[in-house]
């Protein structure tokens, strides 16, 4: 069948993108439902503040070892068998939690929903990325954070819908199995990568999928291009990491996972709703819906930032994003702090500062920083790598998830997102003075370019 229009433009890869970013659905599912989830099983199984933080950072351990096992196998497997088995570990976790009977027993499930996250969160951006035409890369990786936010909506959707029902709860992680049915179903009619079938000397079948995706005949160049990108590489494994004119992408790939996480986003996407009753919000329902308006929000700019992340570029879009996150966190800390003076004022002031941090993150870390750790490594050691890197993410997620409950007993609100803000003014630095622009590069140029030994702010 083919897949293009009369100018021979392939919508093959737009339609091979969106069933990978699936996995992203999930993702983005399974990391909001517990919001509100929480709100019930808190009162149902008297957790403490440690319990909750116990409960909600259970999903990140799974991530961790999902993550860092999983890179090597989609270097020898290849990047979609790695989703398909995704699909099947996500099913296995949603009845699992759904059925929990005790806290023990949703501890476990949701680290096994965390495997399936921590392996989608690097397989399918990667997957996508080896995919998709140069001028439109950035775009379609992108598309798995789109997929992620909506899937963060829908959670907060089915939160709300279950929230009247008795153990509703119960419904609200079950629904996870119907994305897991799509994703493993849809990701095995798709192709498998150009690049790792041309790494594993499948040269006639990586020909074939290169026709189809870039919609040409002659497609001997860009065969040619990965094949001595693949032939001047040795090894694949984590000790290349260490080679010197790989530190710097290693660096920069573990950095922005760092300030991806560390700025304070997933205490938003996992506390929203108890951060609202704190403000005034007093019901679960209330609370609820409030956070929706965060997860609509977090869809519409991350639409944003696909629109403009092919045209003005990563770096613009990360400086702009962090900024607005500094000024939005500030905002919110001085928002607790003022509580007497606010009065009923507080929430409004907390949900407007909210979105205003959700919308800044939706242009630039959300999507930039799984489409940078797409980009930057090379195709012999890019599952090794990206595994690194997005190992590193669901650690400083977990540290970050464990501590917010226990912060805002101890210091308070104010002081614990003034001290997002500050990492945030750090990652603003980080980002100026060492993150390349990516944009207009293929793969292999990319890789040229750390080969040369050359500054990262020099590719431009």
């Amino acid at each position: 069948m083919e897949f293009k229009n009369k100018s021979g433009k392939s919508y093959l890869v737009y339609i091979i993108a969106a069933i990978a970013a699936t996995g992203g659905l999930l993702f983005g599912f399974d990391t909001g439902v517990i919001s509100g989830v929480l709100l019930f099983i808190r009162e149902e199984w008297s957790l403490s503040p440690e319990s909750q933080g116990i409960a909600v950072s259970s999903v990140l351990i799974g991530a961790m070892i999902g993550a860092i096992v999983s890179g090597k196998v989609a270097d020898k497997f290849g990047r979609k068998t790695v989703i398909i088995w995704t699909a099947f570990i996500f099913f296995i976790g949603s009845v699992g939690t759904a059925l929990a009977p005790d806290l023990e027993w949703l501890i476990f499930g949701r680290i096994i929903i965390g495997i399936a996250i921590g392996v989608a969160s690097f397989a399918v951006p990667l997957y996508i990325s080896e995919v998709s035409p140069t001028n439109v890369r950035g775009a379609l990786v992108s598309m798995n954070q789109l997929a992620i936010t909506i899937g963060i909506v829908v959670s907060y959707v089915v939160d709300a819908g279950f929230a009247n029902v008795e153990h509703g709860w119960r419904y609200m992680f079950g629904v996870g199995v119907l994305p897991a049915l799509i994703l493993g179903i849809g990701m095995f009619y798709m192709p498998k990568t150009p690049r790792w079938l041309i790494s594993k000397n499948k040269f006639d079948e990586a020909e074939t999928v290169l026709k189809k995706i870039e919609a040409k005949d002659n497609v001997q160049d860009e065969i040619n291009e990965i094949k001595n990108s693949i032939t001047e590489e040795s090894g694949g494994t984590f000790k290349d990491l260490l080679l010197p004119w790989l530190k710097p992408a290693l660096i920069i790939g573990i950095g922005m996972m760092f300030i991806q996480q560390c700025t304070g986003i997933n205490t938003v996407i996992y506390y929203a709703p108890t951060i609202f009753q704190k403000t005034g919000f007093e019901s679960e329902q209330a609370a609820i819906a409030a956070t929706s308006i965060v997860g609509v929000i977090n869809v519409l700019f991350t639409i944003v930032s696909i629109v403009l992340i092919d045209k003005i570029g990563r770096r613009p879009l990360l400086l702009v994003g962090l900024t607005g996150m500094t000024l939005s966190l500030g905002v919110l800390g001085l928002a607790f702090m003022e509580t007497e003076t606010l009065g009923a004022s507080l929430k409004y002031v907390a949900v407007a500062s909210t979105l205003v941090y959700i919308a800044s993150f939706a242009v630039s870390l959300g999507p930039i920083c799984w489409l940078l750790i797409a980009e930057i490594y090379p195709l012999k050691i890019r599952g090794v790598a990206m595994s690194i890197a997005t190992f590193s993410n669901w650690a400083f997620n977990f540290l970050v998830a464990l501590s917010f409950p226990i912060l805002l007993e101890r210091i308070g609100p104010p002081a614990t997102f003034w001290i997002f803000a500050l990492l945030s003014i750090g990652g603003w630095i980080f980002c100026y003075c060492y993150v390349p622009e990516t944009k207009g590069h293929s793969l292999e140029k990319i890789e040229e370019h750390w080969k040369a030994g050359k500054h990262p702010r020099e590719l431009a």
